[in-house]
């Protein structure tokens, strides 16, 4: 398999956004789901994963969304077969997310770290991988200074995804 990996420095002074390559990544597992996506952050917003403003994407859907927030499109993704696996702080800033999730797709397994431990942010799934210093907030995707690699192919996904389930199985369960 191909290995392509781009680094992505955001930031609100040069107007680099992360938001098109979640697009990218979102749209591609809604055409094709991974076996399993795991998504890692302290603080998670539910930030629009793909921007159907212009229509570019209404073949994609029965009703085409105008957006389509994460929590709505991991609900999909989830329905299509795809186990969704999200870890977070028990945090008051996430609580919004996570009710929209449970309402989306009431079986996405959840990991609240109660120790909030918990700093990584990434999102992994069957060939790829997002991850570095980004929350996925509206603040680390559109304001803050990042730095988030993105890669398809190569061990990386796969360790991480191991690395992960390893870490966190014993805590995922389905958080209603």
């Amino acid at each position: 398999m191909t290995r392509l990996e781009r680094t992505i420095r955001t930031s609100w002074a040069t107007g680099i956004k992360a938001d098109t390559f979640l697009e990218t990544v979102m749209v591609s597992e809604l055409l094709s789901p991974s076996s399993d996506l795991w998504l890692v952050s302290p603080w998670i917003t539910d930030v629009v994963a793909v921007d159907n403003s212009y229509g570019f994407y209404d073949d994609m859907f029965e009703n085409p969304p105008t957006r389509l927030r994460l929590a709505a499109t991991l609900g999909i993704l989830s329905e299509q077969g795809c186990q969704v696996r999200i870890v977070t702080r028990s945090d008051p800033h996430n609580d919004a997310f996570l009710d929209r999730v449970r309402s989306a797709a009431p079986h996405i397994l959840i990991a609240i770290d109660e120790g909030d431990w918990v700093h990584e942010k990434t999102l992994c799934g069957q060939h790829w991988i997002i991850t570095g210093s980004m929350n996925f907030t509206i603040n680390g995707m559109e304001r803050n200074d990042e730095y988030t690699t993105f890669q398809y192919g190569g061990s990386l996904p796969a360790q991480t995804r191991i690395d992960l389930n390893a870490r966190w199985k014993e805590q995922l369960h389905v958080r209603r």
